[in-house]
């Protein structure tokens, strides 16, 4: 089966670990012919090309600025990506019959390339719901529903619309996601909606005493106390208010230190405090490589998720798949809208409160310290094993798209 998987992401080799290589990789060695497009942002100075890299295809598209720029220069570039990446297919593909398009939000604009494709070769089409926008925008204050102002939210809310009517299946991160959607939209067949959820590559990613010693002199962190680390984007939907907040309450703390990893719009925000106030249990570090990020976390003690309590969409931060394959537990801070918090509380493997509750926070921070961190954590690392490796989610593809064709069929042979 030739597989077309769409992406912004910048793909820069199949063979590193992320939700989309793992999944890529999955398709390739269950014997697959897979094929990668992907974003090349202006900014890095390089053109379009298009290689093979360990048995995959990939197209890297030269489009627009897409991240670390400004959300006029963003909202352009992301409404002529699906354009831009026509063009590109039609001039280094136009020779292959893809069987299945999968494509993962964001962004919604992928409509005019996944119809496009559809057409041509009679494709199978699935989506990879990460992201419902344009809601979440409304949720942040970044977009509005009524008035002149409601223009850009009416144009992307119909291209979400037309993508997901474009989709024959439509894979949400969790149960939530699953009820958002198909109560958002009536004229949505609710059978073509399931949980397909973030899924990785499962790996022994722990690290002996001697080398947990090791990396915490490498980056500066105590060995004497218990670290909590944040790892991932830092903008407006982490709600990095609150964040500090909890920070700031947690500074009395002895034996807690709090490791921050990360970067977007919001960093400098975090970087202000930290440099202003000194925290003495606090340490802000620039993202690095997902790689060494995951290497990193395993001499830390437990993970940290932050999502701003304004959201009305249910968000489910992959970010968790990383704390569980270090075998951390975890401390959920959210919305009420997602059920990220009750995952992690059901299957035993962390605490959560709102993220409009610092004093809860600081509670739940007090509380992992009296509690056994790595028997907490070896909770959430065979959670992983069993509710998250990636061969779950390529099955779960792989299911629905059978489902979809009974279906078809059955609905051909009653007309």
């Amino acid at each position: 089966m030739n597989v077309l998987f769409l992406t912004i992401g910048r793909m820069e080799h199949i063979e590193e670990h992320a939700l989309y290589t793992d999944l890529l990789r999955c398709f390739r060695d269950k014997g697959h012919n897979v094929y990668v497009v992907s974003s090349r942002e202006k900014r890095y100075g390089l053109p379009t090309e298009y290689v093979e890299e360990s048995g995959v295809h990939v197209l890297r598209v030269k489009t627009g600025n897409i991240t670390k720029c400004s959300a006029i220069e963003k909202g352009i570039s992301t409404v002529l990506i699906g354009r831009e990446y026509r063009s590109a297919i039609n001039q280094y593909l136009s020779n292959v019959k893809f069987d299945l398009i999968l494509y993962s939000t964001p962004p919604i604009t992928y409509v005019n390339v996944v119809k496009y494709v559809k057409r041509r070769d009679g494709s199978k089409t699935y989506l990879l719901l990460k992201d419902i926008f344009p809601q979440n925008a409304v949720d942040l204050g970044m977009l509005n529903t009524r008035g002149l102002k409601s223009l850009p939210y009416r144009y992307f809310r119909k291209q979400e619309q037309k993508l997901y009517a474009l989709s024959d299946r439509i894979g949400c991160m969790s149960k939530a996601n699953v009820r958002y959607v198909i109560e958002h939209n009536p004229d949505l067949n609710p059978d073509t909606v399931e949980v397909c959820p973030n899924c990785v590559e499962v790996r022994d990613v722990s690290v002996t005493g001697e080398e947990k010693l090791e990396i915490r002199q490498k980056y500066g962190l105590p060995i004497d106390k218990k670290i909590f680390i944040y790892g991932g984007n830092l903008g407006k939907p982490q709600g990095v208010p609150f964040i500090i907040e909890c920070l700031k309450r947690c500074e009395k703390i002895e034996n807690a230190f709090f490791f921050i990893v990360g970067s977007g719009t919001e960093y400098k925000r975090l970087d202000t405090y930290v440099t202003q106030e000194k925290p003495r249990n606090v340490k802000l570090m620039k993202s690095i490589a997902k790689d060494e990020f995951d290497h990193m976390i395993a001499a830390c003690d437990a993970g940290l998720v932050f999502l701003d309590h304004r959201f009305t969409i249910p968000n489910f931060p992959s970010r968790i798949l990383s704390y569980m394959q270090a075998g951390l537990p975890i401390i959920a801070a959210t919305d009420r809208s997602t059920d990220v918090g009750k995952v992690i509380t059901d299957g035993a493997f962390g605490w959560w409160c709102e993220s409009d509750d610092a004093g809860k926070f600081v509670e739940l921070v007090r509380y992992a310290l009296t509690e056994d961190l790595e028997s907490v954590g070896k909770k959430g690392l065979q959670y992983l094993r069993t509710e998250y490796a990636v061969e779950k989610a390529y099955e779960i593809i792989m299911k629905g798209l059978d489902e979809h064709d009974e279906v078809v069929s059955k609905t051909l042979v009653f007309q």
